[in-house]
């Protein structure tokens, strides 16, 4: 009877582990003694009722399952286990941690997609420097996807060994490392002394650069650091959802094409190295080179530079995006002997283009109380040396924005006769917005002052109509006339 009783509970148990699928759930009671079980493991820490944590929930439970057997992914419902969470530091969800062997490591800071999340814990498993010890083990280390940084040294007890473990053990996140103590590995690549090497993948390898750097300072996570990050990419990375936001720091002219790197690599260096043997020519005034699939951003070109998927055929399309924010889309098309390229390059370093702009229409009529800015207008309206701007940036769908919609209307009415103040809005997500504001929710709202232009203000304030009179009062060039009445200060 009691074996019974135990093998339901059991067929319960695993059916219920089942349902809840690879992602293990943790909480205040279990917490401390499963996370020691493992290695490493990626924990999310959540709410319910967390709209992003809902939107990462498939991406998260998809990567669970594909890094089943090789690194688990477990979460804590916060509202559940407060402790736990408390405990750990959550302030906001969804946040993700890595821990190790129980201990928290550190934060995740990876791409949130399934794919990201499997490609960046997978560089998470196991130790923080691979140990090589056969030239097989080498060439199967620095034949990868991504870029490898291997030490060769001259026995265990190497003071250069030490600090280049202690290196990979700060940047094992965003970087592969591994290392030997048989020097005579590294003869193959002319190591005769103790050395680092920064090998690039070898489907990026051209006659344009070389494949293999040498670090040739003393090792320290600083010096180290320096030297990855500066040559890592080399002069035409392939751009990519996972390495994204450390290329796009910086001035970048990107071609897109139908590049596919594991079935067609062949064809994807062919454009590559039309881009590279143009961008050779101009690699010292300061911008960078990339290729990418052109389908992984599909959504972006679209929204932020106007091109759809069928825009250039086969043929890649070209942009640039300064760090600035401003961007350009080559409009002729990519001819084979790179003339086309070199031209749009010409143009652009002699300043003849004009920069791509999303905006909607300017407004036939504008004579509402409420200034209907568009990205083409801003310029005007906005940077008027004459006129206070107060300027709420919203989106069509945001209930906030529809909340605050009657309320705003209500105070340009108010302030409808005051020739010196401008009360105006803009949708943000069918409009760029100008640089000098930072919208990252809605609605944002900013005041820019008449003198002062290149100093707007974000409108922290409540948003009650007394409010924002109040507010304006306080900050505009002019004494407000509120109603047709004009106010003292």
């Amino acid at each position: 009877m009691m074996a019974y009783i135990w093998d339901r509970c059991s067929v319960l148990e695993l059916y219920e582990a089942f349902a809840r699928g690879d992602v293990l759930e943790l909480g205040d009671a279990d917490f401390d003694y499963l996370a020691a079980e493992h290695e490493t493991m990626l924990v999310k820490f959540y709410a319910p009722w967390c709209g992003h944590c809902k939107k990462l929930a498939p991406d998260f439970e998809t990567a669970a399952s594909r890094l089943k057997g090789t690194v688990p992914l477990a979460k804590v419902d916060c509202t559940a286990s407060p402790d736990t969470c408390g405990r750990f530091g959550v302030t906001g969800y969804p946040t993700l941690k890595i821990f190790r062997n129980g201990e928290d490591s550190s934060s995740y800071d990876g791409p949130r997609s399934a794919d990201g999340i499997v490609h960046y814990m997978k560089k998470q498993a196991g130790p923080n420097s691979v140990t090589l010890r056969s030239e097989a083990d080498v060439e199967a280390f620095v034949n990868h996807f991504d870029a490898s940084v291997v030490g060769f040294f001259s026995g265990p007890d190497s003071a250069q060994l030490a600090e280049f473990l202690k290196a990979a053990g700060v940047m094992r996140d965003h970087f592969r490392f591994a290392h030997t103590i048989n020097m005579t590995l590294g003869l193959k690549h002319g190591v005769d002394t103790e050395s680092v090497l920064l090998f690039r993948p070898p489907r990026l390898s051209g006659k344009f650069e070389e494949s293999v750097l040498r670090f040739t300072e003393t090792i320290t996570t600083h010096t180290l650091r320096r030297f990855i990050r500066d040559n890592i990419f080399g002069m035409c990375p392939h751009l990519t959802n996972e390495n994204r936001d450390k290329l796009k720091g910086q001035d970048l002219l990107t071609a897109y094409y139908d590049l596919d790197y594991l079935r067609n690599p062949k064809g994807s260096n062919y454009w590559r190295n039309r881009v590279m043997k143009v961008g050779y020519q101009f690699a010292s005034q300061g911008l960078s080179f990339a290729v990418a699939n052109r389908r992984d951003f599909v959504d972006e070109l679209e929204e932020e530079f106007g091109l759809g998927a069928s825009d250039g055929g086969d043929l890649p399309f070209v942009t640039i995006r300064t760090q600035q924010g401003f961007k350009y889309t080559m409009r002729e098309e990519f001819t084979r002997d790179g003339k086309s390229l070199e031209r749009f390059l010409e143009d652009y370093f002699a300043g003849r283009l004009k920069r791509y702009i999303k905006s909607e229409p300017i407004p036939e009529k504008n004579k509402g109380p409420v200034k209907v800015l568009v990205a083409e207008s801003f310029e005007e309206i906005v940077n008027d040396p004459e006129k206070d701007v107060l300027i709420e940036f919203y989106a069509p769908w945001c209930g906030h924005c529809k909340s605050l919609e009657p309320k705003y209307k209500e105070l340009a009415e108010q302030l409808y006769s005051d020739p010196n103040i401008v009360i105006a809005k803009m949708d943000a997500t069918a409009n760029d917005v100008p640089q000098g504001f930072d919208v990252q929710g809605f609605p944002t709202i900013y005041f820019a002052r008449a003198d002062k232009k290149d100093q707007p203000k974000r409108y922290e304030g409540a948003r009650e109509v007394k409010d924002f009179i109040k507010y304006l009062k306080r900050e505009a060039s002019h004494i407000p006339v509120v109603s047709g009445v004009r106010e003292d200060l």
